[in-house]
C-alpha cells in the first residue's frame, strides 16, 4: 500500500471579510454620497435657496452614509459557521 503525503496548505495573509454582493452595494453608497454632494455644491457660487442644495442633499448624503453603507455591512456578511 503506497502512503501519500498530504497537501501542504496555502498561509493566506489577508482575507477580504467581503462578499461580492457586499462589495458592490458599497460602491452604490459611495455614489449615493458623491451624488449627495455633487448636490450640496450646486448651491455655491451666490444661490443658496436653491432646494437641491438646502433640502434634497442632505437626505441623500444621510441615506448614503446611514442607510447604504450600514447595509451592506450587516444584511450579506459571512455566517459564522462558514468555513473556508
Amino acid at each position: 500500500m503506497v502512503k501519500t503525503k498530504p497537501k501542504p496548505t496555502k498561509n493566506v495573509l489577508w482575507h477580504n471579510p467581503f462578499t461580492q454582493k457586499q462589495l458592490y452595494i458599497i460602491a452604490l453608497g459611495i455614489g449615493v454620497i458623491i451624488l449627495g454632494f455633487l448636490l450640496l455644491a450646486s448651491g455655491v457660487g451666490g444661490n443658496w435657496d436653491n432646494p437641491l442644495a438646502v433640502d434634497i442633499a442632505p437626505v441623500v448624503l444621510v441615506l448614503g452614509y446611514c442607510v447604504v453603507i450600514p447595509f451592506a455591512i450587516m444584511k450579506y456578511g459571512k455566517k459564522a459557521d462558514d468555513s473556508e
